[in-house]
This record gives structure tokens, sequence and C-alpha cells, in this order.
């Protein structure tokens, strides 16, 4: 099934109902919720998924699972998507949204899935297919791809700022000074807020940020000097370090 909405195909007495659609690129997709949980996968071109406690960053050929009654805005950076709607209970990755590797198989499943009639033999072809694609969901593995964002108002803030201007040269110091607090105050709350420290934090939100900007197509040059950086060379051996090899290899699409 492709460009349908799930609104007309939720109540399908189904565990899966796949269905493929086309975006043009920078469209957003408002904010929603969905009874079912979402697997989403990108055919062609990436996205960036935010929720209330994250956002996520999903490369071309990765997938992202979004929980059942979990908001969430879609933005598609001119992407094709296969979207698989699974009743809930019928695979459970947890209660926050995250990003995963897809493999060969789980890939065709998918592609072949959103061929499927609305309400397909549950012991034929098609519904073996759906069952075999949730199995190799619940053996797929994550990604780090998510930046936390803080509870905190006013530190939630100063973290939104940074996603719209990622500015290498910010200090703690300056965050702190914000705030109004000490720097060991800052440092404590910033790390029970996120999870993270604040250096460790700036590194993953620029790498995530940073990924979603090469997934659009744009030079890693014209990156680097946004996010502040006077080497584009150095930008990408740090992003090499962290992904554990070269962005593009990390980005390039598997035929």
């Amino acid at each position: 099934m492709r460009n349908v909405s799930i609104n007309l195909l939720d109540d399908a007495p189904r565990p899966g109902v796949a269905i493929g659609t086309g975006y043009c690129p920078g469209y957003l997709l408002p904010r929603h919720t969905d009874r079912r949980a979402q697997l989403l996968y990108g055919a062609t071109g990436g996205m960036q998924v935010s929720t209330h406690d994250g956002n996520w960053v999903v490369p071309p050929q990765r997938a992202v699972w979004i929980p059942p009654g979990v908001a969430h805005e879609v933005l598609m950076l001119g992407v094709s998507t296969r979207s698989l709607y699974i009743e809930p209970g019928a695979v459970d990755l947890g209660e926050r949204c995250q990003v995963i590797r897809v493999s060969p198989l789980m890939r065709h499943l998918l592609m072949e899935a959103v061929e499927s009639p609305q309400t397909y033999d549950l012991t034929g072809r098609d519904g073996v297919l759906i069952d075999l694609l949730l199995h190799e969901l619940v053996r797929s593995a994550p990604l780090p791809l998510h930046i936390p964002l803080p509870s905190d108002g006013r530190l939630l803030e100063l973290c939104q700022t940074f996603l719209h201007q990622p500015n290498a040269h910010q200090s703690p110091q300056q965050w702190a000074d914000q705030l109004h607090v000490s720097l060991r105050t800052f440092n404590r709350l910033f790390r029970q807020q996120t999870g993270l420290s604040f250096s460790q934090w700036l590194q993953q939100a620029r790498v995530v940020l940073a990924l979603a900007r090469l997934a659009a197509g744009e030079a890693v040059a014209r990156i680097a000097l946004d996010f502040g950086d006077e080497s584009p060379a150095a930008f990408w051996t740090m992003l090499r370090r962290i992904l554990g090899q070269a962005p593009s290899v990390w980005l390039e699409a598997a035929n």
C-alpha cells in the first residue's frame, strides 16, 4: 500500500500494516501520535525525528523505532519511506525512540511488505513475511544517533538554541553564566538532565546534526564552517573517529 494514511488502516486486524510514502525535500510532518508503534525506514534520503525528550537523525537505509503513543514530528530530507505500523504488544523495543540498523533481509522484507493487501492472509505468504519482519526487528542493533534534551526549561532553551546554531567554541562556563549558576552546579545539572557531560553532549549533537546535513547532500566544508570549525579536515577526522568509519561509508546507501 502506497501513499495511504495509517488512519484508514489502523483498525485492520493485523499485527503489522506496511505503507510506502514519498515526501518532498524539507517536508515537515507535524507533531502527532499513533496508536500503533512505527518502524519508519528511509529507503532514500534522510530524516530527523523530534520528540519531547530528544532528537534523532535517520541516515539513508536506516530506520527509527517510534513507540506507540509518543508524540513526534519528522523532517523529511527528500525521502521515500517504508513504514511498518505494529500493534502494541506485538514487538517492544522500549518506550523511547531509537535509530536502528536495517539488515539486507529486513530491507527486502519492508520493500515487499508494502505490496501486501490490507487484510492479508495471516497464514499465507504475506502473513509469514510480516511475522519474519517482526522477528528481524527484534534482532536489530541500535545506533548512537540520539541527542537527549533536558526537561529543565532554562537548560532546554540553551540546548535548543545550540541545535539551531551549533557553535563549537561555546564553553560550559558561558552556559553556566547564562543560567546564573556556578560551573560546578551547571555540570551537575547538565549530567542529571541529559545523562551526558557537557562536552559529550556537544560532540554527540554535532555528529548527529552533521550526519543529517551530509545525508541531505551538503558539503563537509560548509558544515564545518557553520559549526565554527576552521579546519574541515579536522572536522571530518572527528566524525570518522566517533563513527568508527568514514561518514561517507556510514551514509552510503546499500544496494
